[in-house]
Parts: C-alpha cells; structure tokens; sequence
C-alpha cells in the first residue's frame, strides 16, 4: 500500500513537471512571437514615419518649385502639373485647414479681388488661388479617397516622373540641368518629387 502512494506520488510529481515545462515552453514560444509582433511593429512604424517626412519635404519642394515659377526655368506644364501633385502630396494637417472654413475665406477673397479688382491681383497669385479653390470645391472623392489611396500616389509618381524628363530634356541632359542656371535647385527639387512618390507606392506593395 505504502509502495502504492509513492508510485502514485512520484507519477503524479511527473505529471506536474510535464505540465510545467508544457506551460513553459507555451510562454517561451508566445514571447518569441510578441517580440516578433513588437519588431515587425517598430519597422512599419519607422517606415509610416519615412513616408509622413517625405510627404511633407515633397510638399514644400512642390511649393519651392511653384514659387520659381517666375524665373527663366518657368513653363505652362511645370505650373499647371504642380497644382495637382500639391493637392495629392499635401500632408493631412494642412490640407484639412485649407479645406474648413479658412480656404473657403481665403477662396472667396481671391475670386472677388479677381473679380471687381483685377488690376490688384497680382498674377503669381493665380496658381495658389487656384490650389486653395480646387482644395475647398474638390468632390470627398478626390478630397478623401484617392488622396489617401495609392492612386493618389500612382498620379504624383506620374506627374513627378514626366516633369523630371521634361527638365532633362529642356536643359539639353542630365549634366546640364545641374549646371545650369537655378539647374540644381531645380532638379533637385523634382528628383525630390518622384522620391516620395516611389517610397510611398512600394510600402503600398509590400
């Protein structure tokens, strides 16, 4: 009998240290996994941060480039095209003021200085007043949709790629465009635009 309780008590000892080591290789196994959740996270974060920086460095090259638009570098396309890359490239925080109630101001004014004062409204203000107009008249389809979409993404690669060979081909090459002059400010600024574009379409791909 006695012989009998210490099988039991030793089978039963067995039976707990299984379970034990059952349990532990469960918790090892689960902390690999967070750790891996918790890597994987960092990395996604570190990239959506890459992404939000040079959304807001392509905005401001695109400004950059809008405001030389009255050097001898100017030309209809490049003016034109800028606008579109803004509305899509413009990052969240300003484009959302622009489309409340103080691009509506601001849209208002500049219709009726155009309107009743044209001889008081200058002509570098056309292009922004244009940007402001189409950011607070722009359909949710556009306004929020494809801007947030990789289409939105798709457009800037497309009008940053074609601005870029365009200047190539205007300076007489690639050498050229960074000789040139304002050939460096220039370029630099739509090499810029494509890179944003590029990164952001890849992380979309991944």
């Amino acid at each position: 009998m006695m012989g009998q309780k210490s099988y039991l008590a030793t089978r039963a000892g067995g039976v707990t240290s299984d379970l034990i080591s059952s349990d532990m290789k469960e918790l090892v196994v689960a902390a690999k996994k967070l750790a891996d959740h918790s890597v994987d996270a960092i990395k996604l974060r570190g990239l959506g941060f890459g992404t939000t920086f040079l959304e807001w460095v392509a905005s401001f090259a695109a400004i950059y480039l809008l405001i030389l638009d009255r050097t001898n570098w100017r030309t209809n396309i490049l003016t034109g095209l800028l606008i579109p890359y803004i509305f899509f490239s413009l990052p969240s925080l300003i484009f959302n003021v622009f489309r409340g109630d103080v691009g509506k101001w601001i849209a208002f004014i500049a219709i009726i200085l155009r309107l009743f004062f044209p001889r008081h409204f200058p002509d570098w203000l056309e292009m922004p007043a244009a940007l402001i107009l189409l950011i607070v008249v722009a359909p949710s389809l556009f306004a929020s949709y494809i801007r947030s979409s990789w289409i939105g993404v798709v457009i800037c690669l497309a009008i940053a790629c074609y601005l870029l060979q365009e200047h190539i081909r205007a300076s007489g090459g690639f050498r050229n465009s960074f000789t040139k002059a304002h050939g460096v400010s220039n370029s630099v600024g739509i090499i810029i635009l494509v890179v944003y574009p590029a990164w952001a379409l890849v992380l979309y791909i991944l």
